[in-house]
């Protein structure tokens, strides 16, 4: 059974840093590619970034310059690195891998920033 499982959220004020990270276990097969999502109370879920197994990255515009999605040296992780944070990045932060036959999300963790 595969599982992600994300990490690093928390409660951080205007201006500061987070650093995300999603591990998966399991026999997940080839991952394709790895994205962080983002829903924010009463919104639809937001691709924030992805990272394909070649290593292209792709950011929202809002997030461009402020977020980094790398991949980790362990096999089937990822981190998503945020600086200069804004209340309006607080949200549900979603890991997904999109491998051959499945995606597979993880639980979600809470960022919330402050003014």
């Amino acid at each position: 059974q595969v599982q992600l499982v994300e990490s690093g959220g928390g409660l951080v004020q205007a201006g500061g840093s987070l650093r995300l990270s999603c591990a998966a276990s399991g026999s997940i097969g080839k991952v394709n590619a790895m994205a962080w999502y983002r829903q924010a109370p009463a919104k639809q879920r937001e691709l924030v970034a992805s990272i394909t197994s070649g290593g292209s990255t792709n950011y929202a515009d809002s997030v461009k310059g402020r977020f980094t999605i790398s991949r980790g040296n362990a096999k089937n992780t990822v981190y998503l690195q945020m600086n200069s944070l804004k209340p309006e990045d607080t949200a549900v932060y979603y890991c997904n891998f999109k491998a051959v036959w499945s995606s597979y999300w993880g639980q979600g963790t809470q960022v919330t920033v402050s003014s």
